[in-house]
């Protein structure tokens, strides 16, 4: 079967969960003939995504919820604003996602939580040439599952992310909820329940216990905080790694304190060799740590790792905080029990997958 991947370009996770899919999908001969990148101007394609992904890739600007920051947070009413006053941009990328589809001709369309693209089928419903079938992908999706319950004051927060959800996959024909765990689906909502997607890298480290701290901040807004934790205690050492794209490889801030700019196999490793993990929430790293059964203190940025840490931490995965207060993980790691099923689950993804996009 032919393949058009549509991805949401705002952060790496999307791209290695469509990385891991096309692994799966070639292993049984089918083929990924495009890949449509949603993203803002401010945002680049990660290079690793890139090499390789193996197919010809188109990037267009798309509705951007997670970058404008004030320091450490992103500013909703700010995001709003600035995505929805472009509409004739979005009126452009929405034409430019039913001309490549009329363009590769796909078998399928796999969705990775794009907006455009959701919104495209919603609004081309008519035209013969987003005949298409769309499958739609994320862990969002698990917050449409009536199985899944969350408190009142849960539903208000998460209500901006349940609207996104809805939008990128309205028309799709199935919504496949990557999940920590598993759940019963929702035939009548068109939602299965599906493992995460691990990049193969995963599988090929093996896992031991450090002496030190892994770690990742999303925003270099957060170096003062582990800066200072640092100085007072300096015994601990702490690997942290950052996107900040000016500076240098490996910042030694002194012999128990390095810097690293993100570069995926040495934080695999890195993490794969650590005692614990600190992190602003991403979902593909909070599966990784899950996989090498890391204990996590979890710090969300924005709603949508508000969402990934309080959904990790229903599997036993850690504890969530507002800074990075290092105590609190040390302090944890002696009550830590992983959640022994999750590296089963993992497994299941490929044959899982291919049953409900190939029918196999």
């Amino acid at each position: 079967m032919r393949f058009l991947f549509t991805v949401q370009g705002e952060g790496r996770g999307h791209f290695t969960q469509a990385l891991s899919l096309a692994a799966i999908l070639h292993k049984e001969g089918h083929e990924v003939v495009a890949v449509l990148v949603g993203k803002s101007h401010n945002r680049e394609i990660p290079s690793f995504f890139a090499d390789k992904i193996d197919a010809p890739v188109t990037i267009f600007n798309s509705p951007n919820f997670t970058s404008f920051y004030k320091q450490k947070r992103p500013n909703i009413l700010v995001s709003v604003a600035a995505n929805f006053s472009r509409p004739f941009i979005f009126r452009k990328s929405l034409h430019l996602v039913r001309q490549k589809i009329e363009e590769y001709r796909p078998d399928k369309v796999i969705n990775f939580y794009e907006m455009i693209t959701g919104m495209a089928y919603g609004i081309y419903r008519f035209d013969k040439r987003m005949g298409v079938e769309m499958i739609c992908v994320g862990h969002q999706y698990v917050l449409l599952n009536p199985h899944y319950k969350t408190s009142a004051e849960q539903d208000v927060k998460y209500y901006f992310l349940r609207m996104l959800s809805r939008i990128t996959s309205s028309r799709a024909s199935r919504i496949l909820a990557l999940s920590f765990r598993d759940m019963p689906d929702a035939p009548d909502k068109r939602i299965v329940t599906v493992p995460p997607l691990l990049r193969a890298e995963v599988f090929h480290v093996k896992p031991s216990t450090g002496d030190y701290i892994h770690g990742y901040m999303l925003n270099s807004g957060y170096y003062n905080e582990i800066a200072r934790w640092h100085a007072r205690h300096p015994e601990v050492p702490l690997r942290f790694f950052w996107d900040k794209h000016d500076a240098a490889e490996e910042v030694q801030v002194d012999d128990r304190f390095t810097l690293y700019r993100l570069n995926d196999e040495k934080f695999l490793r890195s993490m794969a060799g650590s005692m614990a993990y600190a992190t602003t929430s991403g979902f593909e790293s909070l599966c990784e740590a899950l996989y090498y059964r890391k204990p996590i203190l979890m710090i969300p940025v924005h709603v949508e790792q508000e969402f990934n840490a309080y959904d990790a931490a229903l599997s036993g995965a850690g504890i969530t905080g507002k800074r990075f207060d290092l105590d609190r993980l040390i302090n944890f790691i002696p009550s830590y029990k992983p959640d022994e099923g999750f590296r089963d689950w993992v497994q299941q993804a490929g044959e899982r997958f291919l049953k409900e996009i190939c029918g196999s």
